[in-house]
């Protein structure tokens, strides 16, 4: 099996499955089943406002050259992740894209 990307839970998302794109979001941001459950449906329930889909594509770039503040903001923002998930989602970013 390859390696997951955001791609996969853009593709899980758009097709509708829930539980899919909250599996990928359990192994991308090490959360667990329930949080990662909520991270998908609170991007999914974004997806209508047409600012939101910039922002959450601009979450590739601050995990490739963008700092941990960055990051967590749009961990925030994207997939409503309070404090502690937003530590374990860089958390888990950096051990796959280190900080530039």
């Amino acid at each position: 099996m390859s390696e997951l990307t955001f791609r996969d839970f853009a593709g899980n998302i758009m097709r509708g499955d829930a539980a899919a794109a909250a599996t990928v979001l359990e192994t991308l941001l090490g959360l667990p089943a329930d949080q990662a459950t909520a991270a998908a449906e609170h991007f999914r329930s974004r997806m209508a406002d047409p600012a939101f889909m910039p922002k959450a594509m601009g979450l590739r770039n601050a995990v490739t050259s963008g700092s941990d503040a960055e990051i967590r903001a749009l961990l925030a923002d994207c997939f409503g992740l309070d404090e502690a998930g937003q530590g374990t989602g860089v958390a888990a970013l950096r051990t796959k894209y280190p900080a530039p």
